[in-house]
């Protein structure tokens, strides 16, 4: 039950927060270049997409090649595919092309981040309030939602580390929002 006392005081830098940080996120992915880089395209992909398309590989993340077992790993024909390449790591997605659901999840996700960022800045709020303390718990809670996990991307699916950089530098920018949105709004 204090979890939802604490969510219900604190519903409109949750809300506002949140909305800040979508329209920061879309600024930042479909008016600035920033990331227009992050991702480059597969030589002949034309042909490419026609050779996909013939096979009717089903939505879903794909490494290629990819060992049957723990054993296979270690056999000389799976080496051999390995260093032959091509190697992959591939979501295939639904043909929809449509963003919406995507946008949608987007700010759930954000509503999910700033809920755990009041929960967390509640935890740290003391009797002496000082927004100072609420905007560093906030803004390393908030980082932490929307920037840490990514690194794994690149550490264990070989992501470039300039994609990883700049979604952490948008995870810096998401955070200092957020936190200057709860430190500003917070009920005393």
């Amino acid at each position: 039950m204090a979890v939802v006392s604490i969510v219900l005081s604190l519903w409109l830098p949750i809300l506002l927060s949140s909305v800040g940080v979508f329209v920061l996120s879309s600024l930042i992915h479909m008016i600035s270049p920033w990331h227009k880089g992050d991702y480059a395209a597969v030589p002949d992909q034309d042909r490419v997409m026609d050779t996909l398309r013939s096979l009717s590989i089903p939505p879903g993340d794909y490494m290629i090649p990819r060992p049957a077992s723990r054993a296979d790993m270690s056999s000389p024909e799976f080496r051999d595919k390995v260093k032959k390449g091509p190697n992959w790591i591939v979501t295939v997605m639904r043909e929809n092309g449509s963003m919406s659901g995507a946008l949608i999840g987007w700010f759930i996700y954000t509503l999910a981040v700033s809920v755990i960022t009041g929960i967390v800045a509640m935890a740290g709020a003391s009797p002496d309030f000082h927004p100072h303390r609420i905007f560093h718990f906030a803004l390393l809670t908030a980082f932490t939602g929307y920037a840490v996990a990514l690194w794994q991307m690149s550490i264990w699916y070989h992501r470039k580390w300039s994609t990883t950089v700049k979604a952490t530098v948008d995870g810096v920018i998401y955070a200092v929002a957020t936190a200057a949105i709860f430190a500003h709004m917070w009920p005393m």
